[in-house]
């Protein structure tokens, strides 16, 4: 996080914050924006561009803007980029911007490793049994991971819960080598 990209992200949120906007329509809007730069070059190229006036660039924002239906706040966050030449940074000001809004209204990103693909109800389960422990409500990003054996393995933040047996089996040994 750059404290130039970290500085935009935190005006945004409060932005977001002290307004009630709906948070995530806000970084859903956000995303699509950085979406839409990310997939043309040629997009890219003319909002980067010192030769090209700033209105040109907020003219093409704003029909872009029009054809997305984004939000107001939104369009203003990426014309202020723009007009301070950090378009280049969007997608770590969404980053930024994402980090920050979880941290301000208590979530915490949780990475899971299960042996198994986990149905609903186990997820919703495993995700109580997280928040619990970390204090937090929790967004679950889920992979498959079939050398744990069993159980699953949980990431937040630098924190690791090993619930998996190869975790399980690694603790034994290490006890009996004592």
């Amino acid at each position: 996080m750059s404290a130039a990209t970290s500085r935009y992200a935190r005006a945004f949120v409060d932005v977001v914050v002290d307004g009630h906007l709906d948070a995530n329509r806000v970084l859903q809007e956000l995303q699509s924006i950085a979406a839409t730069a990310h997939e043309s070059l040629q997009l890219r190229q003319v909002w980067e561009s010192p030769a090209i006036p700033a209105e040109q660039k907020r003219g093409l924002l704003d029909a872009i803007v029009a054809q997305e239906g984004v939000s107001r706040p939104v369009r203003n966050l990426i014309a202020v980029l723009i007009d301070h030449r950090r378009i280049g940074s969007l997608d770590q000001v969404v980053k930024d911007f994402q980090q920050e809004l979880d941290a301000r209204l208590g979530f915490a990103e949780a990475e899971v490793s299960s042996a198994r693909e986990l149905n609903d109800s186990e997820k919703r389960v495993l995700e109580g049994q997280v928040e619990r422990l970390t204090g937090k409500k929790v967004r679950a990003h889920y992979s498959h991971n079939a050398s744990l054996l069993g159980g699953a393995v949980v990431k937040v933040g630098s924190t690791i819960y090993d619930g998996s047996v190869a975790g399980q089996l690694d603790r034994i040994q290490e006890q009996l080598s004592r």
